[in-house]
């Protein structure tokens, strides 16, 4: 687990942005390594520790996500907490349309380290990793339940193509590795984290890997039973409901539900029927309904 990063720029929680920036600046030229040949490898370690604690307390966004407990050290959600962000690569902007913060590392790099520049120190081993780019991308309700292949455009004109697998959440993050902002100096580039919103569907609901669903079906079938098809999210599939079927009655398709790549699991559908009388009931169907229930009245149990 990561520092606190306070302690790590040796600022108190109640220190302004200005102070916080003030802060790593002075601790980034003390401790970069290009500046401390004789002890490179402890001040490179140091160093690493001071730029991430300034990603997290150095982003206004983070900052205050840090210090309400939604984010920890290293920046990911602590459980319960749920983030949403919208950007593009290279930081962007935050949902409000706010810039992240009001300096870049390249910015602060450049002032610090300019006039280094010219002497070979485009090659040096030192470097920090990209800024994670964080996306939110809206699909289809069976495209979360089947899995399905996106391409997401970008602020910046590219493209990015996800693999949605299946049974992915709604508020569900996927993290796709060196998607993200380019490294510093060499280093590794940050991960792109795309949200999932799943839009509702029309018939079909699911709690946890299960599918629900509700079916209509009509008086004669449901006093005489019959064979229907009923959706699934794979393809339509026959029910046989038996003679006497009451409305409510809820029947299990055993591993019709969600297949959930992250779990292993696959998930049951569960109908719930419901009789929908004609819009007109005849003289006829009247008739007879009125000899039956002087013949064969009988109690369906009402409190």
């Amino acid at each position: 687990m990561a520092d606190d990063p306070y302690t790590v720029l040796g600022v108190p929680r109640t220190s302004t942005d200005e102070e916080v920036r003030r802060a790593y600046r002075k601790l980034a030229k003390e401790l970069h390594p290009d500046l401390n040949p004789s002890n490179r490898a402890s001040a490179e370690e140091r160093f690493k520790k001071v730029t991430a604690a300034y990603e997290i307390v150095g982003d206004a966004e983070k900052r205050r996500q840090f210090d309400r407990g939604e984010i920890d050290a290293n920046g990911e959600p602590r459980r319960g907490f749920h983030r949403t962000y919208a950007g593009g690569a290279g930081g962007g902007r935050s949902a409000g349309g706010r810039p992240d913060d009001d300096v870049s590392f390249s910015d602060i790099f450049s002032d610090l380290f300019g006039s280094m520049r010219g002497r070979g120190e485009a090659g040096s081993p030192f470097g920090a990793r990209g800024r994670d780019a964080r996306y939110s991308l809206e699909i289809d309700f069976l495209e979360a339940a089947t899995g399905a292949k996106k391409r997401v455009t970008l602020p910046d004109g590219g493209t990015l193509d996800i693999n949605v697998p299946q049974g992915v959440r709604d508020g569900q993050t996927l993290r796709l590795r060196g998607k993200g902002s380019a490294g510093m100096r060499g280093a590794e580039p940050g991960d792109a984290l795309v949200e999932i919103r799943v839009r509702a569907h029309a018939h079909f609901k699911r709690i946890e890997d299960d599918i629900l669903i509700e079916l209509p079906i009509t008086i004669d079938e449901a006093v005489l039973g019959a064979k229907i098809e009923v959706p699934t999210i794979t393809g339509r599939v026959q029910l046989t409901l038996p003679k006497a079927t009451s409305s409510g009655r809820i029947f299990r398709l055993k591993g019709k539900g969600v297949q959930n790549a992250a779990t292993g699991h696959t998930g049951d559908q569960l109908i719930t029927v419901r009789i929908v009388l004609p819009e007109q009931v005849d003289d006829g169907l009247s008739y007879f309904l009125s000899e039956w229930r002087q013949k064969n009245g009988y109690s369906p149990g009402r409190p």
